[in-house]
């Protein structure tokens, strides 16, 4: 009777168990798949850091833009439009802005947005200004005021057309909540806590996953989803993987798929795909103080031995659109008329023949005055993509006389490489929007700044160098747009950089979305603005 009694309640107690590990399940996969309207499931390949809004990597754009408002919001047009600021004056000379912030904005943790804690957030920026060298803004701004509890005045050192769309940008100048600042009062020390006046709050964060759900007290449109949650997936097959099994409801962004790895799931109906407009470039740096590359005639042979639309079709697997020109066409200033150097392989040996540089026909490599036509091209060995890319660069120049020695490099090798300027050729992009073009054609300029091996070593680099500083400082439209047209139409002549392709962002989402969409901002995921079914 008692071994009977006993096996009674085992069998209850396992019933009991896999009822509830059933319901535990059940509730996970309903989390999980996507059902809850409410809770939106995504993947990510980093964790988020603590989300400081005024530092830079380890935190992860994404969640600082979730977190934290810009006085000023970049659009889709290209146009400026009122964040925590409703609206602003500037001085005729543009050298003072007054901003006038929104009543009644909250932070997170209750307390309210004011003109002194705007003043705090800039001036905290300010005195870190050695890590935000690259970036004007922190630069050019000479003092901040508070002039009453809702006006900010930021006056500048000199005049610099930008300042509106830098203000925009996800970091650094965005708002922390005085409650977050560390007891030093500087950012760079760390926070206390990622208060911000966004439409998310961070819940909880772990090295497994972050969780964001809705700030009830956000000033704008409250986000029709309640809750986020973001999972940590660094291998992009373990994303697919989760998808697949309803672990995740969304994978965001190009850098989290491979481009086949995207058009394979775009081929499942099971999923929706989105491909964005163009975001940024995809281009090849020449540097023009090393080695062959420091010759015009082979920066322009190699311009028309690169056959943009093989590389898009078996590499990129048709995803992005061809590019000729740096910056995409309806980017600010960015309409303009260029040559274009279209694949021509008998054209790049003409302009190679006409040169001097002979072709030894037992080695089929090309040398001129005891030079050897060689290339060393370094990559990041993590970067599959761009390894594709040089993989084929490699064979189809050897068509024309070229040898392509590649180096693969762990990132930090790489990236020393890179500012000592020791190669020939490395992949960039540009960086999008609100940086494009301004900021991109700034970084040129400058010992430490990207790209100034791609400049330097031309005939045009004076001019070249002047006309960029001038039109960052110029307030007069007529005149930017003079310049912007002339610093273009010099790069493409000089053959300095190789556009391949404008660089698109894409999604794939199980089918529980109503709402989609991407930012201008290719680091940003819009999640405000999703609504499930």
């Amino acid at each position: 009777m008692l071994k009977k009694e006993y096996l009674f309640l085992v069998i209850m107690c396992v019933s009991l168990l896999l009822g509830a590990c059933s319901d535990v399940t059940s509730s996970k996969s309903k989390e999980g798949n996507g059902t809850d309207k409410n809770t939106l499931t995504m993947s990510w390949p980093l964790d988020i850091g603590e989300a400081n809004p005024h530092l830079y990597s380890p935190n992860e754009m994404f969640a600082q833009a979730m977190l934290y408002d810009p006085l000023v919001v970049y659009g889709t047009d290209g146009t400026i439009s009122s964040g925590l600021a409703e609206k602003w004056d500037v001085t005729e000379d543009g050298k003072e802005y007054t901003f006038y912030l929104r009543e009644g904005v909250l932070y997170s943790d209750g307390s309210k947005l004011t003109a002194e804690n705007v003043k705090r957030n800039f001036e905290t920026v300010i005195g870190n200004s050695l890590a935000h060298s690259w970036l004007e803004v922190v630069t050019i701004i000479d003092k901040v005021e508070a002039l009453d509890e809702l006006t900010v005045k930021v006056s500048l050192k000199e005049p610099y057309y930008p300042f509106l769309q830098e203000l925009a940008l996800i970091r650094p100048l965005r708002m922390l909540g005085d409650a977050g600042f560390p007891d030093s009062g500087n950012t760079v020390d760390g926070i206390k806590e990622p208060i911000g006046t966004g439409p998310w709050i961070l819940k909880e964060a772990d090295e497994n996953h972050a969780v964001f759900i809705r700030n009830e007290n956000y000033w704008g449109e409250k986000p029709p989803i309640e809750k986020v949650e973001v999972k940590y997936i660094a291998d992009s097959q373990m994303r697919m993987m989760a998808l697949e099994k309803g672990e995740i409801d969304l994978i965001f962004g190009s850098a989290q798929l491979m481009p086949s790895e995207f058009t394979t799931l775009q081929q499942n109906d099971k999923y929706v795909t989105k491909i964005s407009d163009p975001l940024s470039t995809r281009i090849l740096s020449l540097n023009t103080t090393y080695g062959v590359t420091k010759h015009k005639e082979v920066r322009l042979a190699l311009q028309h031995a690169l056959d943009r639309q093989t590389i898009i079709e078996h590499v990129l697997s048709g995803l992005e659109q061809e590019a000729h020109s740096l910056f995409a066409p309806g980017f600010p200033y960015s309409d303009i008329e260029i040559e274009k150097y279209n694949y021509d392989l008998k054209k790049a040996q003409q302009i190679l023949d006409e040169a001097g540089w002979a072709m030894d026909e037992k080695t089929g490599i090309r040398s001129k005055d005891g030079e050897k036509l060689e290339l060393l091209i370094a990559y990041n060995s993590s970067d599959q993509v761009h390894k594709a890319i040089y993989e084929y660069l490699q064979g189809a120049w050897k068509e024309i006389g070229v040898e392509v020695e590649l180096v693969a490099e762990e990132n930090q090798v790489y990236y020393a490489r890179t500012k000592s300027g020791e190669y020939n050729i490395v992949m960039n992009d540009t960086w999008g929007a609100p940086y494009d073009p301004h900021m991109y054609l700034r970084t040129m300029l400058g010992e430490q700044q990207i790209g100034n091996y791609s400049l330097s070593g031309t005939d045009a680099s004076g001019k070249l160098t002047e006309e960029i500083t001038r039109v960052i400082r110029s307030t007069n439209e007529a005149e930017r747009s003079s310049l912007y047209e002339s610093i273009i139409q010099t790069i493409q002549q000089e053959a300095i950089f190789m556009p391949i392709s404008y660089r698109q962002n894409y999604l794939v989402a199980n089918d529980v979305f109503k709402t989609m969409t991407f930012s201008p901002q290719q680091f940003e995921v819009p999640t405000n603005l999703y609504e499930m079914k």
